[in-house]
């Protein structure tokens, strides 16, 4: 269970190692089918996850599990072959489907499997695997991906599934299904409107931001997302009941994971290209460069309960967001000229901001739901997460090609208007490339110093909105 947990998460930080061989890639991506690619996986996994649990209650969990482990290999042997643009992202979109079916059903068929007395002790296990994840996802992505080709990082995946599915159908064991309503329409609408929010933050820097396909995806996402809160109201089993948004805790708790997904992601989607542009790191190098973000989030995870019990939950979590939005600050100072070492020190600080985070704001929201409902709560948790991952790569990649083609030389601008470090690249001579290169660095920085004060605003909101909650509790009896 914990290897496919690993298989899916790491295959959202996998993919960030191969957005400069995909931008340079006989399938010609623009600026914004990169991000696309990146992040069709993510939103589809996002907004899925909590059917994908439901189905499992439903239909069984080791059926509904091993039919993730299918799709996800079938998406990913189909984006390994694709020949175009269109093809990748169907692949993806397949998938984000079967990661949506793999995630909840892992920990629901382990809680089956175990005695009592060792759930909590499997909970952890599970959940840390999730951070884990990421880890081997950056170095198994770049160990996969020295061969050369993007492909292989797809095919190695789909590889990995089939051997998985194998194995689960081997060892896990079946257990007894329950009749939970699943609820496709909320899901369905769920899915467009977020997507449709992503069309509008994507296509802006290449559509233009008063074009009709913009404004169409922002107005056509507020209308989806008023016809889902609609709908979910209205359901005897909502997908996500939007009424348990009225706790302030877990409202505050949940717009926290957002933010520090949003900010994790977007470092996560411009590190890998710029320590290989600006850094000139090679893949298997990029995907250790980024180890040092993830060594306070496994080494001091575990003692931030005794912090929090030490100088309290608020301090913890204003603590968390000014490493967080500190770190990312600290980075976009960074340029090609800045040490690795200079650089990592500002990943550290990162890392710890996330390691305060995430077990404070996860007590959050576990603790504001009663045990009945442990199961929305993971689901909010695993939705919250995947939604700020996609939100923060779609963000930085509309910043970082707005200030890119601002950045560069006139004459490249004017006679190409390449999008992309690879477009840019392809078109003029390799006397050149330090501009071009140069230009990528200065939209880094933008990008990531954007995300950087953004997470700073999101943080302070979740603070202001956990102190006025408490203020409002009423005095026990």
């Amino acid at each position: 269970m914990c290897a496919c947990v690993a298989l899916v998460v790491g295959m959202v930080a996998a993919i960030n190692l191969a957005v400069p061989m995909l931008a340079a890639s006989g399938l010609h991506p623009t600026a914004s089918g990169l991000v696309w690619i990146v992040d069709t996986y993510v939103i589809v996994f996002a907004c899925l996850v909590i059917p994908g649990g439901a189905a499992g209650d439903r239909f069984g969990r080791k059926g509904v599990l091993l039919t993730g482990m299918v799709l996800f290999a079938a998406g990913a042997l189909l984006s390994a072959i694709a020949p175009n643009v269109a093809v990748v992202l169907a692949g993806r979109a397949v998938t984000g489907v079967g990661a949506a079916a793999v995630l909840p059903n892992t920990l629901a068929v382990l809680l089956h499997a175990v005695p009592a007395e060792r759930r909590g002790a499997t909970i952890a296990i599970w959940a840390s695997m999730t951070g884990i994840g990421g880890v081997v996802g950056n170095l198994g992505g770049g160990a996969v991906l020295s061969s050369g080709s993007w492909r292989w990082l797809f095919a190695a995946a789909a590889v990995i599934a089939l051997v998985l599915t194998a194995t689960v159908a081997r060892v896990a064991p079946v257990s007894s299904r329950h009749d939970h309503r699943l609820d496709p329409l909320g899901a369905a609408l769920l899915v467009a409107a977020s997507v449709a929010l992503l069309v509008g933050i994507v296509q802006g820097p290449e559509a233009g931001w008063g074009s009709a396909v913009v404004i169409g995806g922002f107005a056509c996402s507020a209308l989806l997302f008023a016809a889902w809160t609609l709908v979910e109201l209205k359901v005897e089993q909502p997908l996500l009941d939007p009424r348990l948004l009225r706790i302030p805790a877990l409202r505050s708790a949940c717009l926290g994971m957002t933010a520090v997904f949003f900010g994790m992601f977007a470092l996560f989607y411009v590190n890998a290209s710029f320590l290989q542009y600006g850094m000139g790191f090679d893949v298997v190098q990029t995907g250790l460069g980024i180890l040092p973000l993830t060594v306070p989030i496994i080494l001091g995870a575990r003692h931030v309960g005794r912090l929090s019990q030490r100088v309290g939950l608020d301090a913890t979590i204003a603590l968390a967001f000014l490493f967080v939005g500190g770190g990312l600050l600290g980075l976009s100072a960074s340029d090609a000229q800045t040490s690795y070492a200079g650089y990592a020190t500002w990943l550290v600080v990162t890392g710890i901001g996330v390691a305060l985070a995430l077990p404070a704001l996860s007590g959050v929201i576990a603790g504001s739901l009663p045990p009945a409902q442990a199961g929305v709560g993971t689901g909010m948790q695993a939705t919250t997460r995947e939604f700020g991952s996609a939100l923060g790569v779609a963000v930085i990649g509309t910043v970082l090609t707005s200030r890119f083609v601002a950045a560069l030389p006139p004459d490249i601008r004017a006679d190409h208007d390449p999008h992309t470090v690879a477009q840019a690249l392809a078109v003029t001579g390799p006397d050149r490339a330090p501009e071009v290169v140069a230009a990528f660095v200065t939209a880094a920085d933008a990008g990531l110093r954007v995300t950087g004060w953004s997470v700073l605003v999101l943080g302070a909101l979740v603070l202001l909105e956990s102190l006025l909650s408490r203020r409002r509790l009423p005095e026990p009896a």
